[in-house]
């Protein structure tokens, strides 16, 4: 029975550093896309997350390849760029490259999910995160 929990669990993990890759791929075809046509889709804000989305699936995908131990604090934050990212593209239009993007970011949203357990796991330092808490704003 462990090995089997094991051979999934290694599976999961290789469906989500694919799943983070291929969104991060996608995510830089559209803004590449998105720089070209003009409009609402190259508008800084959604370029911005497009990027924000490519960079965190990398990082996740790298964490995971790697074997961090930290990876579920990557997947956590890559499954929250992931949902957002999808959001705007889907607000884009059902066009395709827009489409396309919001089904990646998707698909890897919620392999992230399952890689970070759904939830962030207490601060590695508590001190720290409470430093960090009381910067003004």
């Amino acid at each position: 029975m462990a090995n089997a929990e094991v051979n999934r669990s290694d599976d999961d993990l290789r469906e989500c550093i694919d799943h983070c890759l291929a969104c991060h791929r996608v995510c830089m075809e559209t803004l590449a896309d998105s720089l070209t046509r003009g409009g609402r889709p190259a508008e800084p804000g959604h370029l911005r997350l497009l990027m924000d989305c490519a960079d965190i699936c990398e990082t996740s995908a790298r964490f995971m390849l790697r074997g961090s131990e930290l990876h579920s604090r990557t997947c956590f934050a890559c499954a929250e760029v992931c949902a957002a990212c999808a959001t705007a593209c889907e607000a884009m239009g059902d066009e395709g490259r827009m489409k396309a993007c919001a089904d990646a970011c998707r698909r890897c949203e919620e392999s992230c999910r399952r890689m970070s357990g759904g939830v962030m796991p207490q601060p590695l330092n508590p001190e720290a995160a409470q430093r960090f808490a009381d910067l003004p704003a």
